[in-house]
C-alpha cells in the first residue's frame, strides 16, 4: 500500500509538471535580490502548485523588457510606472496587472564636500542619471523645481550613468542615482561613510514613482486562459514575496543559488533582500489607485517637457489581483 501511494504521489507530480501551463518572465535588470520574490515562488514550490511552470529570463543593460514583450519573447515584464506609461504613450500596449513594490527605493547620492543641502543647490553641479527608461522620475523632478537639465548656466550637467557607482567614487559626478538596496550599499561597502554623504530619497521628496510593477500587453488579457495563468502567476509571485520579506537571509540564498554569472555576493544579496523588504512591506500586489496617481501627476507636471503629455487610459487594471487575492 505504501508502495504503491508513493507511485501514486510521484506520477501526480509527473503528471501536473506534463500538464503545467509555460510562463516566461522578463527582468528589468540582473539576477538579484530586487527580484527574489518570484526566484522564492520558483524555489517553493509556489509556482508549481498553481500549474504553471515558470521560466525567468534576467534582465541587463542589452536586454529592453518591453521590446522582449512585444516580441513574444516573454509573457510578462517587469518595468517602473514611469518607463511603461512613457512607452505605453509612444504606441506599446503595455498594462499594469500588479505593483509588488509599494514604495520607491530611487534617491540621489551627493557628497556633502559639495555643498548641496537641497535641490535649490544642484544648479552648476554634475548629477549622475540612468538612462534606458530610468531617467524618468529625474527629468520630472528637475522640471518641477524649474532647474534645467541642458548644462547651461543656472541648470545642472547630467552625466549618463553607467549601472555602477563609479562617477560619484571617481569624483566625476558631484551626485548619482542608487537605489536604497543595491548602489548605495555599493558606495558604503567601498569604504565610504554615511557622513560623507548627502541623500534625496524621491519618497521623501514627493516625486516618488511606483516601480518594478508587473506588466503584460493588453491584447493577451482579452484571452480567458492567458488572464487565469497571470492570475496564478501573481498569486504565487506575492506568496513569494511574502516569504521573501519573511526569510530575508535564505530569500537571498536563494536568489545566489540562481545567479549563473556568480557576480553577486552573499553579503550584498543579503542586505539588498533586507533593503527590498521595505519597499514590498505593506503591498498585497494591487496597484494602489493613489499611488498611480501621484505617479501620472509626477510625470505629466514636466513643464514644457514632460515625461507623459496626456492621461493615461486603460494603463492599469485590478482584475488579476481581485481574482488572486479571493
Amino acid at each position: 500500500m505504501k508502495t504503491y501511494m508513493i507511485g501514486a504521489v510521484a506520477a501526480l507530480c509527473t503528471a501536473t509538471t506534463a500538464f503545467a501551463d509555460d510562463v516566461t518572465l522578463q527582468l528589468k535588470w540582473v539576477t538579484q535580490a530586487q527580484f527574489a520574490g518570484y526566484y522564492v515562488a520558483l524555489d517553493q514550490g509556489f509556482y508549481e502548485a498553481e500549474g504553471l511552470d515558470v521560466t525567468i529570463l534576467a534582465g541587463g543593460p542589452d536586454i529592453a523588457p518591453g521590446q522582449v514583450l512585444a516580441g513574444g519573447g516573454a509573457d510578462v515584464m517587469i518595468d517602473w510606472l514611469p518607463s511603461a506609461l512613457a512607452a505605453r504613450e509612444k504606441g506599446l500596449p503595455i498594462v499594469n496587472i500588479a505593483q509588488p513594490y509599494k514604495s520607491s527605493g530611487l534617491m540621489l547620492t551627493c557628497w556633502k564636500d559639495s555643498g548641496i543641502t537641497g535641490p535649490a543647490d544642484f544648479p552648476g553641479h554634475t548629477i549622475g542619471v540612468w538612462f534606458y527608461g530610468n531617467e524618468y522620475p529625474f527629468l520630472s523632478w528637475m522640471s518641477q523645481e524649474g532647474i534645467s537639465t541642458d548644462g547651461g548656466e543656472g541648470g545642472v550637467t547630467v552625466l549618463k550613468q553607467g549601472f555602477n557607482v563609479d562617477p560619484l567614487l571617481q569624483r566625476q559626478a558631484d551626485c548619482i542615482s542608487t537605489m536604497t538596496y543595491n548602489e548605495f550599499g555599493q558606495v558604503l561597502e567601498a569604504g565610504v561613510s554615511p557622513d560623507e554623504l548627502v541623500t534625496f530619497k524621491y519618497e521623501d521628496v514627493g516625486v516618488a514613482t511606483l516601480e518594478d510593477g508587473l506588466y503584460v500587453l493588453e491584447e493577451n488579457l482579452n484571452d480567458p486562459a492567458f488572464a487565469d495563468k497571470m492570475v496564478r502567476f501573481v498569486r504565487a509571485s506575492m506568496q513569494g514575496w511574502k516569504w521573501a520579506e519573511e526569510n530575508p537571509e535564505d530569500a537571498a540564498m536563494i536568489v545566489l543559488d540562481n545567479d549563473e554569472t556568480g557576480a553577486q555576493t552573499e553579503e550584498h544579496q543579503i542586505y539588498m533582500m533586507g533593503e527590498v523588504a521595505k519597499l514590498t512591506a505593506g503591498s498585497n500586489g494591487a496597484l494602489d489607485v493613489a499611488d498611480y496617481e501621484r505617479t501620472v501627476a509626477t510625470l505629466l507636471a514636466g513643464g514644457s517637457d514632460p515625461v507623459i503629455t496626456v492621461e493615461p487610459s486603460g494603463a492599469w487594471t485590478h482584475a488579476i489581483t481581485d481574482a488572486a487575492l479571493q
